[in-house]
């Protein structure tokens, strides 16, 4: 499943985030970040369009508690990623909500070119919550703990998972400030 979306910097930048797993793409629609302009999920509507920007056949239409599910669901995962990268044992009210979501019913597997249409029915809200809570269940596990970082930008405190082979991403975004520092260090061989 592919990772990232577009953020807007409080400068009003627009650059890309691929934050390495769909649940930690889910807690930055707002959780994750101090900034209000990435809160994304303010209505029902929101939560339908970012799901179908995500999740094939997605079914549009989302009531308010799936939208409170959802928001509990984020702030949870939020939770435990900022536990985890603070080395902090995490919350068991979040442990216990995202197992709680990873519990229910996630989105079947299905193989194409079939006659039959067992499992390619619409997917509903809960569904897509499942699979990202499934996700989130598998980042946090202890052997996947490891790719978790910050990004070194100094100024910056994004997390990722890093899922490149060599596990030695730094930035959160090569667009963004591995950009900077790599401006920052010319200047600085420039200088002397």
């Amino acid at each position: 499943m592919e990772t990232g979306q577009w953020f807007m910097s409080r400068e009003g930048h627009r650059w890309w985030f691929d934050s390495g797993a769909i649940s930690l793409d889910f807690a930055y629609t707002g959780s994750m970040a101090d900034n209000p302009v990435w809160e994304r999920l303010q209505a029902p509507s929101d939560l339908s369009d970012w799901l179908a920007g995500r999740f094939e056949r997605m079914d549009a239409a989302t009531t308010e508690r799936e939208l409170v599910d959802a928001l509990a669901l984020r702030s949870a995962i939020a939770g435990v990623t900022h536990a985890l990268n603070a080395k902090r044992e995490p919350d068991a009210d979040d442990i216990d909500t995202i197992n709680l979501f990873a519990a229910t019913p996630n989105i079947p597997p299905a193989l194409p070119g079939g006659n039959r249409h067992a499992g390619h029915s619409s997917v509903r809200v809960g569904q897509a919550l499942a699979t990202i809570a499934r996700n989130a269940v598998a980042l946090f596990a202890d052997n996947a703990q490891d790719r978790l970082r910050e990004c070194a930008a100094d100024d910056c405190q994004l997390i990722f998972y890093d899922e490149s082979r060599s596990n030695n991403r730094r930035w959160c975004s090569m667009q963004r400030c591995g950009n900077r520092s790599k401006v920052r260090a010319h200047r600085a061989r420039s200088s002397r």
